[in-house]
């Protein structure tokens, strides 16, 4: 019953609120609930345990989201840069078919004006291919390198040096540093005595 009589609005009070208060009377000072909660965090909370290793987790997390976003802006960016090797993959043998036409074509001279117009859009055809950072590899000539050439044939020759590319079967194609189509080539060797 005297609660009842102290408490008018029959709410029950806790012994915490009454401390809080007293010491708010006893110091005469009143505070809001943001500077009390500040007091506190001053005083307690910054060798508060949990508080640090709440802080831990919330800086990996913060890291771990920084590396995901980095891991997707390369991918991205991977993606963009090799989106149209599979286009390309399907175009060369149409380069291939305009060379070979252009070679049979131009031992005839019947076809001059027809050859005349395939060595334009073959002109053409290549230009695009490399302004799309396509590169042709397979040139006789060049050092044999096994990552973007493949050897079919191993030839004696005295007029090369060893390890040279003496004939090309198959152009081969790199885009953006990553090979479409390995040249298919012979590779020259020393005379053996």
């Amino acid at each position: 019953m005297s609660q009842e009589k102290n408490n008018p609005d029959n709410k029950e009070t806790r012994p915490a609120d009454d401390e809080q208060a007293g010491q708010t009377k006893k110091t005469g000072i009143e505070l809001s609930e943001d500077e009390l909660k500040q007091a506190c965090y001053e005083q307690v909370c910054p060798q508060c345990e949990l508080l640090l290793e709440e802080r831990e987790k919330t800086l990996r997390i913060l890291a771990d989201t920084e590396n995901f976003k980095k891991r997707l802006t390369r991918e991205k960016e991977e993606f963009c840069r090799y989106a149209v090797s599979s286009f390309i993959e399907e175009i060369i043998p149409v380069l291939d078919n305009l060379e070979l036409a252009l070679e049979h074509g131009s031992k005839k001279t019947a076809c001059k004006e027809l050859v005349q117009g395939v060595e334009m859009t073959l002109s053409l055809f290549r230009k695009t291919l490399e302004d799309n950072n396509l590169v042709q590899v397979g040139i006789p000539g060049e050092e044999f390198d096994p990552s973007i050439h493949e050897a079919l044939i191993q030839e004696e020759r005295d007029d090369m040096e060893h390890g040279k590319v003496c004939q090309v079967f198959q152009k081969g194609f790199v885009l953006n540093d990553r090979l479409i189509r390995p040249a298919k080539v012979t590779v020259s060797k020393k005379c053996e005595d």
